[in-house]
């Protein structure tokens, strides 16, 4: 894992994009260098359009989610989104080098095409590379340290979640009498931990450790492990670090409060500030006239409002009015008790199932982030009800309402939609990441993803 801006990205990632980038350059370069002494004329163009044909693939690949690390997505939907990209693709690539100067016009057809094929090619590799048996062979190699509930949980968690992750086995601590993990799976003493992990050619140790009171802690052995380059970390670094999300089960205040993280600050929050406005604006600019159809489409199929405004929870404990298309009849909740929207809820319109499930119910909410109330980044936003409900439920809830609320989320794009007290947990868990580690890289990303969650529909109710 490498750590960018407070943001934990996987080596691998890292160099699937430099990969693509770089595919895309010297695809340009070659066919440049190809024409012999009128290449030095050349190469400036072909640099800013190639850097710019690369940056806009590396956007491209992120909003399809190719850099997302998910194991169980099938080959079939892979060539899907690699479709779908190829048609956002292939057309910017020729509209970039249609834009070459009357001096490269002897160049331009062959960059074009150069650029093109090497639009497919990367594509080609997306896929490939996520289907590999390379891929799938280079992982790395965990072991747990601690056999009991914790060391479970961690494993069973690890395997559902993290495709790069190999636990070669779980080491019994001291303490731990009977083992709450399948016998084949506990790693037979033969010397030290130390010992055991050099031989194993472990990577990382997680310490999963049910009890570290009585000497269950063997901490120069652990010390010994990290000086020999093995990675040694605690439960709720390891999932911070690998799923991007804190765990509640396993954090306590010390960790949460001498850590590092949470960071607010008057630059950060200037600059944060600036990026929203500008954002903001611009979307609301190029999203009117959808706003406009869906507006006409809202007031033709039922009665009542098009805008639907409710009272939601907002930076350190404010009250506001947020602000959405109207995506459910006017007596929603005639009982007058809030409910969480369901699966196939019967109380959402036709014209409001459409706008959920593309995410232009939310567009209005850009009129807050304006006025100061939201950003465009951030947990999302929840009634005082249900507010009142998980503070009570769930440890550090209240935690989430020391930043903005935002349009979109970490939790947004990277759990489904959720309308339970379980579900909230696992969400909350995603937002106290980004509380701890926002910065302005991290909402790129998160926008990004944002736009692979409204082509997929993901999570739409």
């Amino acid at each position: 894992m490498v750590r960018i801006f407070n943001h934990y990205l996987h080596r691998r990632t890292l160099f699937q994009v430099f990969f693509d980038l770089g595919l895309i350059i010297f695809a340009i370069f070659a066919v440049v260098l190809s024409q012999g002494e009128g290449a030095g004329k050349v190469i400036p163009f072909a640099a800013s359009h190639g850097l710019s044909l690369a940056g806009c693939m590396f956007v491209i690949n992120s909003a399809t989610g190719f850099y997302q690390h998910v194991h169980n997505r099938s080959v079939t939907e892979s060539c899907a989104r690699a479709l779908l990209a190829l048609l956002l693709a292939l057309p910017l690539a020729y509209g970039i080098f249609s834009l070459l100067p009357a001096n490269a016009a002897d160049n331009r057809e062959l960059m074009t095409f150069a650029a093109m094929a090497a639009v497919a090619a990367v594509l080609v590799h997306r896929v490939y590379a996520a289907h590999s048996v390379t891929q799938a062979q280079a992982k790395t190699k965990i072991l747990i340290f601690g056999c009991g509930e914790v060391a479970k949980t961690v494993g069973l968690t690890l395997k559902a979640a993290d495709p790069h992750a190999h636990i070669v086995g779980y080491f019994a601590g001291p303490n731990e009498a009977q083992p709450e993990v399948a016998q084949a799976e506990l790693i037979q003493p033969q010397g030290s931990l130390t010992e055991t992990a050099l031989r194993l050619g472990v990577d990382e140790i997680v310490v999963a450790l049910s009890e570290r009171r009585g000497g269950s802690m063997p901490l120069r052995q652990l010390l010994d492990c990290k000086l020999y380059g093995i990675r040694v970390v605690d439960i709720a670094t390891y999932f911070e670090k690998t799923l991007a999300q804190i765990k509640v089960s396993h954090v306590n205040a010390g960790w949460l409060i001498f850590g590092d993280g949470f960071n607010q600050g008057v630059i950060r929050t200037a600059v944060k500030r600036g990026f929203d406005i500008l954002f903001s604006g611009l979307i609301l600019l190029l999203a009117a006239p959808i706003m406009l159809v869906t507006a006409i489409a809202v007031a033709l199929e039922s009665r009542g409002p098009v805008f639907y405004r409710q009272e939601r929870v907002g930076l350190n404990g404010k009250p506001f009015k947020v602000i959405k298309f109207r995506s459910m009849r006017t007596d929603a909740e005639k009982d007058g008790k809030p409910r969480w929207a369901s699966v196939n809820d019967d109380r959402v319109t036709r014209v409001g199932r459409f706008i959920r499930r593309v995410r232009i119910d939310e567009l209005p909410q850009l009129l807050n982030v304006l006025r100061g109330e939201m950003s465009l980044v951030g947990p999302r936003p929840e009634r005082q009800y249900f507010v009142d409900e998980l503070v009570a439920k769930i440890p550090y809830f209240a935690v989430r309402h020391s930043v903005k609320p935002g349009v979109t989320g970490w939790a947004q794009v990277r759990y489904e939609y959720g309308s339970t007290v379980e579900d909230s947990i696992e969400k909350l868990q995603y937002d106290l990441y980004y509380v701890k580690n926002h910065t302005l890289f991290l909402d790129l990303l998160i926008l990004l993803e944002t736009v692979a969650v409204v082509l997929t529909g993901k999570g739409a109710r």
